[in-house]
């Protein structure tokens, strides 16, 4: 179906390629290098990897503590979460290698119009929106990127009447030098700040996500974020946010009182899909794909009402702007357990929040202390109750709360002190509800 892509395929036929990082997004790449005929290394920090699977293969592992100590061949595919300028890769590239990334790849060899998402905040579900609109318009869609699918391995079966949707990441972008046809931009604030030397240079990178397009494509910017709202794409731009919204009506076509969504910050993201699309796609399309979209996991997701309380999964907010988007979402005041590996982003916002919208601030993981210390600094401070891990959190929120307030999980931190990823620490959260779920239903 995708001639290009069956031309790369054989160009790689004995080539050396060297993938580093052997997770769940890079299994298919590494199987699809296989069937090609290329001889494949797989780098991989993870000394235990189970080799079974790519020794069948007859795939060259290096993992463990020296993992990098001979990255180079023909081809070198970057992980996104290693930097691009990362001394090995630099060394990769003076000893002849070109050094790559899944994404880059796709975007070189994909048939069909490419929407692009990037931001701080409300990617993923932008991106869930805008494939959900086009598909209830008729288009075939393909998702992926950030979002948790790799798509270079699908290229083959897709058409050029088809549409993808991705999820593109600043680490993603870094080192990207091609463009979505659609590049949308949801907002830009102070975010992965731990692994960025800057802002300056964290903005660098989503800007990539315009750099590269032509005087054909389209840019969708938020026109209420400063950041964004400064910045033009290279053909033409269109700007969402509160100037379209007139008598509650989004740009003359969507009621606001449609979207099933809480929070102002997911009528942006209505408005930055609905800006997407809108003229690729029926606007009843859009009308019926904003009126049956009820959310994404773990963002803002509500779990169960145990005891009139109601008990929401916001394991996605990992950075103190996404916790802040959360708690404005909610009327009333709320039970606010936060806390885990901090992103070197500033608590202040968070914290200035606290006192007119948190009845309890129930603290775990590693930045507890970083945040208490923000906190106190807040006149009107609320009560604060330091927790070894989230079991001990929920048990403590469960004591504290009163019939209709609600209990959150917006950490404005990352997961990696305890666990793997923010899925699994939502996961984790669902489960604890559930259980005190079925022990009130038995007393």
């Amino acid at each position: 179906m995708n001639p290009a892509f069956n031309t790369y395929t054989q160009s790689l036929a004995g080539r050396d390629v060297t993938v580093i990082g052997a997770g769940v997004s890079n299994s298919p790449l590494i199987r699809m290098l296989c069937s090609a005929g290329a001889r494949v290394t797989v780098c991989d920090r993870n000394p235990a990897l189970p080799r079974e699977e790519w020794d069948d293969l007859g795939v060259e592992l290096h993992l463990g503590d020296h993992y990098l100590d001979r990255v180079g061949g023909d081809v070198v595919f970057r992980t996104p979460g290693m930097r691009p300028d990362h001394p090995v890769l630099d060394s990769a590239r003076a000893g002849g290698s070109r050094v790559t990334s899944e994404m880059e790849e796709f975007f070189a060899l994909c048939p069909c119009p490419i929407f692009g998402v990037t931001g701080s905040d409300g990617k993923t579900t932008t991106t869930s929106l805008i494939a959900d609109m086009l598909a209830d318009g008729g288009r075939t869609v393909h998702v992926g990127g950030n979002i948790g699918t790799p798509l270079l391995t699908r290229a083959g079966e897709m058409s050029p009447l088809d549409a993808c949707v991705v999820e593109l990441s600043s680490f993603q972008l870094m080192d990207m030098t091609r463009s979505p046809h659609v590049a949308v931009m949801t907002n830009l604030s102070p975010n992965h700040l731990d692994w960025h030397r800057d802002m300056d240079e964290y903005i660098a990178a989503k800007r990539r996500l315009l750099d590269f397009q032509t005087v054909d494509d389209v840019a969708v910017l938020n026109a209420d974020n400063p950041v964004t709202a400064a910045l033009r794409g290279r053909g033409r731009t269109k700007y969402f946010g509160g100037h379209t919204v007139h008598d509650g009506v989004i740009d003359g076509l969507l009621p606001i009182s449609d979207i099933r969504l809480p929070g102002w910050y997911n009528v942006e993201n209505v408005m930055a899909a609905m800006s997407a699309v809108r003229g690729t796609v029926p606007d009843e399309a859009i009308l019926e794909a904003v009126r049956n979209f009820v959310g994404v996991e773990h963002r803002n997701q509500w779990v169960a009402t145990v005891g009139d309380v109601h008990y929401y999964n916001n394991s996605i907010g990992s950075s103190p702007a996404r916790t802040v988007a959360a708690l404005s979402a909610h009327v009333g005041r709320v039970l606010l357990i936060a806390g885990g590996r901090d992103k070197k982003v500033p608590f202040d916002e968070l914290a200035r929040l606290l006192p007119d919208h948190v009845k309890v601030l129930l603290l775990i993981g590693e930045a507890a202390d970083q945040i208490e210390a923000a906190a106190r600094r807040v006149p009107g401070c609320p009560p604060i109750v330091r927790c070894e891990g989230l079991a001990e959190a929920v048990a403590q929120a469960h004591k504290l709360a009163a019939p209709g307030d609600t209990v959150l999980l917006s950490p404005a931190c990352t997961a990696f002190d305890q666990y793997r990823n923010f899925e699994e620490r939502g996961r984790h959260f669902v489960e604890l509800v559930g259980a005190l779920h079925r022990s009130e239903g038995k007393s």
